[in-house]
């Protein structure tokens, strides 16, 4: 019994339960070819500002929006609105790109 109180359950081999589990540790790539087509959003986001409605409605064509990034410093790059990376801007054939320079793991978001 564990410190808590909790007992926990083992599964012998042959248990359709323990099969399930190591099922799922034997998954490759070509088990999620169902899901390849289905669209996702990526972003490369430069920076961020905040301003008032009112220095907003000033801004007019010309207009210089300092961002809260240095020049060099990695951006963030997210798909589906979750950070998943850091990169750098690269040009490619004359329209701009993103190297991925960092994958960010699960909880290691903080900027």
């Amino acid at each position: 019994m564990a410190e808590n109180g909790l007992e926990l359950d083992e599964f012998a081999p042959g248990d359709p339960l323990a099969d399930m589990s190591m099922d799922m540790e034997d998954k490759t790539a070509s088990d999620l070819a169902p899901v390849f087509d289905v669209p996702v959003s990526i972003s490369a986001v430069l920076g961020r500002a905040t301003m008032s409605v009112a220095q907003l409605l000033q801004l007019s064509s010309g207009s210089v929006l300092e961002l809260d990034r240095k020049v060099g410093e990695a951006i963030d790059i997210y798909v589906n609105n979750r950070l998943v990376a850091r990169g750098e801007v690269v040009i490619v054939d004359e329209r701009l790109g993103v190297t991925m320079t960092e994958i960010i793991k699960d909880g290691d978001s903080a900027a």
